[in-house]
């Protein structure tokens, strides 16, 4: 059972729909709303500097409709797709939705769709994760059912992968996909690595450039840095910072 609210996010752009959303949101004791946008640019946006556990967003919007905003996610949470439009459920699944709530729904949908949500969480939290520290620069991830050596001084950066990490290593074409959350991987690693996104913990001796609002890794690899870590890393710019 899974022993921690669950964040979400609302997303629709009828503002009676939304307020709807809202409201059933606030009547389940295991759900915290984090934000709620009335519309998927509105979401993206706020994504950039929060992490949720879970959307529940309307499919048919203006600008960004919700199916073509969750495919554009790096790194979607679970999703519920909610719409009065039956045809897209097929497509909804299709993305692997959680679940996907026919409007006009009820509380008791609701609910169910958010019972279905926990359960996946629990899943994927018994599947625990293994971060074993060992001496000096070296941890050990598991990943799948394999428990691998890892040189921290190695590590290039790390990405998140809704409840996943994939971690980058020096010299390796793959990540290692580990389950574990950004959050512990943050606590771990020494202080010459950054968060500098919601998705993005960097080695800084392994940054090339640094490009307006993006950090450069190589010539492959090109990082954004979202508005909630600003300032700290260019604080850490500004330290180091030689020139007029």
């Amino acid at each position: 059972m899974l022993n921690r609210k669950i964040t979400c996010l609302a997303i629709d752009d009828e503002p009676l729909a939304l307020r709807q959303l809202v409201g059933y949101i606030r009547k389940v004791p295991f759900l915290k709303l984090t934000a709620q946008c009335c519309s998927a640019l509105e979401a993206r946006s706020i994504l950039e500097d929060v992490t949720v556990d879970a959307i529940f967003c309307d499919i048919n919007m203006p600008d960004l409709g919700g199916m073509e905003f969750v495919k554009s996610l790096a790194v979607p949470p679970l999703i519920v797709f909610t719409t009065a439009y039956s045809e897209y459920a097929v497509e909804g699944f299709r993305v692997n939705a959680v679940d996907y709530l026919l409007k006009p729904f009820g509380l008791q949908e609701f609910q169910r769709a958010a019972n279905r949500l926990r359960e996946r969480l629990a899943t994927n939290s018994s599947e625990s994760p293994t971060l074993f520290a060992s001496q000096g620069d070296i941890l050990f991830l598991k990943s799948d059912s394999r428990i691998l050596k890892v040189s921290i001084p190695d590590i290039r950066y790390v990405e998140a992968m809704s409840e996943y990490l994939k971690v980058w290593i020096e010299g390796e074409p793959k990540p290692i996909i580990t389950l574990l959350s950004m959050k512990k991987m943050e606590e771990y690693l020494p202080s010459c690595f950054m968060r500098i996104h919601r998705s993005f913990i960097i080695n800084l001796n392994k940054i090339r450039e640094v490009n307006k609002n993006r950090v450069i890794m190589d010539a492959d690899t090109c990082l954004p840095i979202g508005d909630l870590y600003k300032e700290t890393f260019q604080e850490y710019i500004d330290t180091r910072f030689f020139g007029k």
